[in-house]
């Protein structure tokens, strides 16, 4: 199965989650944009030399979230980052802008040539960290991909997205939530856990495949669980388990990196 018709990926792709540092502007920015970008696209290509099959970049440092209206200077930086990562590494890539800014992760992707978007508030209304999302974001951003002419980039959706309260459609269940992604026009589904580097339930990825849209896992990967999660899913999203102590925050660790690209070529060989 090909992960998707607009997402450009092998099944049981690898990809890697590049966090980008803190952009001017945001309270724990320390650098230039000149060494953000750099330091995004040098973790970029050290991951695609160790055999990950994509990247995604996310501007996890800005903390605390703006929800969905980030600023034009945040969607400037991201896309400076971008088009510094897309030189660097011959790979689809991806881009999420915390959070929620679903359009203007979009006007990124198109700007800088990249072949998917991470989606969060795709479908249905949650109480996120930053506050409520009351407005589902489908409609407005697959309009808005049409009118910028950038339906070659792909949408992932996050259902019962991590760092957020469900409450308010607790009597919809996550396949029901993932035939809602798929009806509104989504390109794949992201399953996470309650929180970074919290591991989604093996049940919960089963189910979201119900909606015959490619289904990728987007929390709590480590090469001794990633076995529990292949058969049911197309795509693994992997960022904490590649760090220093599994803490997203800290550098790269190239033994955590190959401990977990070694664990899915022994599950491929399988």
């Amino acid at each position: 199965m090909n992960l998707g018709r607009k997402l450009c990926l092998k099944d049981k792709a690898l990809i890697a989650m590049v966090h980008v540092g803190a952009l001017p502007g945001t309270p724990c920015s320390k650098s230039s944009i000149d060494e953000i970008a750099n330091h995004a696209a040098a973790e970029a290509l050290s991951l695609a030399h160790a055999g990950f099959d994509a990247i995604i970049i996310e501007n996890m440092h800005d903390r605390p979230y703006l929800l969905r209206d980030v600023g034009p200077e945040i969607t400037a930086s991201m896309t400076r980052v971008a088009v510094e990562v897309r030189r660097a590494v011959d790979l689809p890539i991806g881009v999420q802008i915390l959070a929620g800014a679903n359009t203007a992760a979009l006007a990124v992707a198109a700007a800088a040539d990249l072949q998917f978007v991470r989606a969060e508030g795709f479908v249905f209304a949650h109480v996120a960290d930053e506050g409520i999302m009351n407005e589902a974001s489908a409609a407005t951003l697959l309009r808005y991909r049409k009118q910028i002419s950038a339906e070659n980039v792909a949408i992932i959706a996050d259902i019962k997205k991590k760092h957020s309260s469900h409450a308010m459609t607790a009597d919809v269940d996550l396949a029901a939530t993932a035939h809602a992604a798929a009806f509104f026009g989504a390109d794949g589904v992201v399953v996470t856990g309650g929180a970074t580097a919290q591991a989604a339930t093996v049940g919960d990825v089963a189910s979201a495949s119900e909606a015959t849209l490619p289904v990728l896992v987007g929390s709590g990967l480590n090469p001794e669980n990633l076995s529990e999660y292949w058969p049911h899913a197309n795509g693994f999203i992997v960022g904490s388990s590649l760090k220093i102590d599994g803490v997203w925050s800290n550098p790269l660790d190239a033994d955590r990196i190959a401990a977990f690209v070694q664990s899915a070529s022994r599950l491929r060989k399988a």
